[in-house]
């Protein structure tokens, strides 16, 4: 995927790099590290955007000119309720308002990146592959302007692999912008070394680069590290690999991660390849409790495990609070519909 030659054979179709960028829009910018005040970023690394929106509204009436709460009030309206289409409009609007008063602050530009993120998911594929170029330009913008920030060099190196050289992607470029903090910033260009083996499927790399990530207590970086861990847990778990690869993962993510579902809900999942639904379940009922567990399947997993240990009244419970979560995928909906309608 580099701008100025031919796509490598490898890489994804425009079609499938539309879908996995806006998975990493949905999933990565969530909760990437966007305030130097304390308060707003606690708020927005704990995903707490309504105290978030409250909170920006009182800065900027106090004073209009508030980069940072313009910046706040826009992700707060975007991330409140993704499924919203008004919310995002609006978040948008105040995005582009934050970037027209604020140029020359990266956080408008990040603030706009992420705005637009979230936007492509509900766009045609048309539509969103013609606004590649403008998240692009956020991103480098974003960068210009603060080029200590982790969350824009990360989110606009993983955007280089992930679009096609013809849409602006660049393998070139990823390497350029980790080449750039290799003495400065080492684990921000560790992050892009993970991505970039994990484009390039050189599983084993990419595992050894993870590894080496110092534990952070940075929410965008253990978000980072979060999504890597279980893209390649993914792999080793993905037809039964190496499932002792993946239970180590996923421990390691829940023993690092304590407060998230995904360690939990990855290694009910090892459990259920082996057939130890007991375990399964056990961890399920744990994923449920912790942050995040609205951004996974977890009920829906807990529904077919509790169907196939033959408790249909569990399994019922589980798909029916999982039909009822707006966060859910519309595919995983579609499968749990099917599979509560077959229970009667």
């Amino acid at each position: 995927m580099k701008t100025h030659f031919a796509p490598h054979p490898a890489r994804r179709s425009i079609t499938s790099a539309i879908a996995a960028l806006t998975l990493l829009s949905a999933l990565s910018m969530a909760q990437a590290a966007v305030f130097k005040d304390a308060q707003l970023e606690s708020l927005q690394d704990a995903g707490k955007f309504v105290e978030l929106e409250q909170l920006a509204q009182t800065r900027l009436k106090a004073n209009a000119a508030d980069a940072e709460a313009s910046a706040a009030l826009s992700l707060a309206l975007s991330f409140s309720d993704a499924g919203d289409g008004k919310r995002l409009e609006a978040g948008a609007k105040q995005a582009k308002l934050c970037v027209e008063q604020h140029p020359n602050v990266a956080v408008c530009h990040v603030a706009s990146a992420q705005s637009l993120g979230l936007q492509m998911i509900n766009m045609g594929m048309a539509k969103a592959m013609r606004n590649v170029g403008t998240l692009k330009e956020s991103w480098i913008r974003a960068l210009e302007l603060d080029p200590s920030s982790f969350t824009a060099r990360v989110q606009l190196a993983k955007l280089y692999l992930t679009v096609p050289g013809m849409m602006g992607g660049s393998v070139s470029k990823a390497k350029e912008l980790e080449a750039a903090v290799r003495s400065s910033q080492p684990e921000t260009a560790r992050i892009i070394r993970v991505n970039i083996a994990a484009e390039d499927k050189k599983w084993a790399e990419m595992e050894s680069e993870l590894l080496g990530v110092k534990p952070s207590k940075d929410g965008a970086m253990q978000d980072e590290l979060r999504e890597a861990t279980m893209q390649l847990a993914r792999i080793y778990l993905k037809d039964n690999k190496d499932l002792a690869k993946a239970k180590s993962l996923y421990e390691g993510l829940l023993r690092d991660q304590p407060t998230k579902a995904s360690g939990a809900y990855g290694l009910s999942r090892v459990y259920a390849a082996q057939g130890q639904m007991d375990e399964a379940i056990r961890y399920l009922e744990r994923a449920r409790t912790l942050n995040g567990a609205d951004e996974l399947p977890v009920d829906h997993r807990l529904g077919d495990a509790y169907l196939a240990k033959g408790d249909k009244a569990q399994a019922k419970a589980a798909y029916e609070r999982f039909i009822a979560n707006k966060r859910a995928n519309p595919a995983n909906v579609e499968d749990a519909r099917k599979s509560l309608a077959k229970l009667g």
